[in-house]
């Protein structure tokens, strides 16, 4: 097979250029992947691959379609084109990528997955312009399509593929990398009420530990990477079996970066003896799942935490050397029936521990348990326009938690003054 190319709207990106246009903000968006199956599919940030986008971002001469079609007419024309996809309230970029590519490349076959074709497929099938929307993440599946386009024999047609048989993404394929993200494991053993996880990677499993020390190995020693976030859904269960294997092998071997984990830590896993792991193997990011100190919202959402838990794991963290303006804590604001109040208290716990509170907006997803409220709850129609899921706009927004309050909340965050 010729080529693949893979589209993926990489939050940073999107946020930055929707202040342009809708236009600007798919053409930029534009990933490239020329190995062939080093996508399969590209099921959230943590899987992403290889960015050609945002080379000249805010240059006042910038024209990111013409760019993005230039490079698409250079390549020559391939068997078949994969579009991966983001967040379901993205989708316009998206749509207008498709129609890029379908200009240049009028009878070549277009494949869709990703979050959005996977949570709004319907809505995917009847408006993408794709040729094939690839719902989930049954990657033999996928094969077999690629197969019956390509004419391309599958070797191992009935194998499963595992979490350790994945490639490497082609970071390489990067103008400049400074730094890369890795995934470790696919999925998460716990089922939070608003969380899309289960959905999107079906059952958990991991790498094997000495398999990421090589990947880890790989990345910092042939391109000098000095940053690594990880993007694990669930990094930290079970340490004794993953993440500690990882970070002793690590250190025996004198590999150092720096580590980061944007997507939150699980926080009853984080003892005395891993928080000094974590702070010895430089993790310089550490972001903590908290979502709310309510007991009665952390039981109906999953009760992956409680109250001390976290105060033990803040502790912990400080005795290793953490400040508390090092250890960010998740706090999720605009659930279904959430008071301003619930939020407030939760910011306040935070801080009492000693720790930094950061404010992430619920954004509904279709098929998780939470959905069904947030349709109740929300006066946006949520079922029928994916628009509506961003959480910029607070989709879930009622008298006891208005778009005012929230942009109080987000003010006193800033000030400290609460």
């Amino acid at each position: 097979m010729e080529v693949f190319i893979n589209v993926f709207a990489f939050n940073l990106f999107i946020l930055l250029m929707q202040s342009y246009s809708t236009s600007v903000a798919a053409a930029v968006t534009i990933t490239f992947n020329y190995d062939l199956v080093a996508f399969i599919p590209m099921l959230g940030v943590g899987a992403a691959v290889t960015a050609l986008a945002g080379q000249r971002m805010g240059a006042g001469d910038i024209k990111p379609e013409e760019q993005f079609s230039e490079k698409l007419s250079s390549i020559g024309k391939p068997d078949m084109i994969g579009v991966t996809s983001g967040m379901t309230y993205w989708y316009p970029g998206l749509f207008k990528t498709i129609e890029i590519i379908r200009e240049i490349f009028q009878n070549v076959p277009i494949i869709l997955g990703g979050n959005y074709a996977t949570f709004c497929y319907d809505h995917a099938v009847k408006y993408s312009g794709a040729d094939i929307v690839f719902k989930g993440r049954d990657e033999l599946r996928l094969l077999q399509v690629i197969s019956e386009l390509s004419n391309f024999e599958l070797l191992t047609p009935n194998s499963e593929l595992r979490t350790d048989d994945l490639t490497y993404p082609a970071f390489d394929l990067y103008p400049q990398l400074d730094y890369i993200s890795i995934l470790t494991s696919r999925g998460c053993p716990f089922h939070c009420s608003y969380c899309a996880t289960p959905i999107l990677t079906g059952e958990f499993s991991r790498k094997d530990p000495f398999k990421v020390v090589e990947e880890i190995k790989y990345w910092t020693t042939r391109y000098s990477i000095q940053n690594i976030a990880f993007y694990d859904d669930a990094l930290l269960i079970k340490p004794s079996e993953h993440i500690i294997p990882i970070l002793r092998e690590l250190m025996r071997r004198g590999i150092r970066c720096n580590f980061h984990t944007p997507n939150g830590l699980h926080i009853r896993e984080i003892d005395r003896q891993l928080a000094d792991l974590l702070f010895q193997s430089q993790f310089k990011t550490i972001r903590l799942g908290f979502e709310t100190s309510n007991q009665v919202a952390q039981i109906e959402t999953g009760g992956k935490v409680d109250n001390q838990e976290f105060k033990n794991s803040v502790k912990n963290l400080k005795r290793a050397g953490y400040s508390g303006e090092e250890i960010g804590v998740y706090i999720m604001v605009g659930l279904p029936g959430q008071r301003v109040g619930e939020v407030k208290e939760s910011i306040a716990f935070v801080r009492e521990q000693g720790a930094k509170p950061i404010i992430v907006e619920y954004s509904p997803i279709p098929g998780t348990p939470m959905f069904e409220k947030a349709k109740q709850m929300s006066k946006f129609n949520l079922e029928d326009e994916p628009l509506f899921h961003n959480n910029s706009i607070l989709p879930c927004q009622w008298d006891g938690f208005t778009l005012a309050d929230f942009k109080r909340l987000k003010e006193n965050i800033r000030d400290e003054t609460l």
